[in-house]
């Protein structure tokens, strides 16, 4: 799937950390999408930012960090909003903060869904968005190889 044309900011949803490739797929997508020169803007549990924030500590790739809370209660005000919104889903968490993302967002949405039980919740969503599934939960090359064969970077 291209990613929508004119896309100029993405936010990168992230849930508890528990799953290892979530960091680094978090990153690899942040490189691919500064590339073409979309901002890149990550919510996440204190721990996930953290994460973020010690492994990006220059924002090579990164441009902000904010708390999932916070970043849910503005996009629900209507104070910010996002042309691109990958939640991270391993877990129902994950499921429901897609939900929310789609429900509060005028955002391309992507759903980037692994871990052993990746199959069961890809088929948990109903809605339109684009899934992007790698059962695997610690090597995070299946999930990027899945990445590079969905989403299109020519924008």
């Amino acid at each position: 799937m291209p990613i929508r044309t004119g896309s100029t900011d993405a936010l990168i949803v992230l849930g508890c950390p528990e799953s290892s490739v979530q960091t680094a797929i978090t990153l690899y997508l942040a490189n691919k999408l500064k590339k073409e020169k979309i901002r890149v803007v990550v919510a996440g549990t204190r721990s996930a930012v953290n994460l973020i924030k010690v492994s990006d500590f220059e924002r090579n790739y990164v441009d902000e960090t904010i708390d999932l809370d916070r970043c849910i209660e503005d996009l629900a005000e209507k104070r910010i909003d996002f042309d691109l919104c990958f939640v991270f889903v391993h877990k129902d968490a994950g499921i429901s903060y897609l939900a929310t993302m789609r429900s509060i967002s005028d955002a391309q949405l992507f759903a980037i869904v692994s871990g052993g039980d990746a199959e069961a919740f890809e088929s948990m969503i109903d809605f339109e968005c684009e899934k992007v599934v790698a059962k695997t939960s610690h090597n995070p090359i299946p999930l990027k190889n899945r990445i590079d064969q969905v989403i299109t970077w020519d924008v």
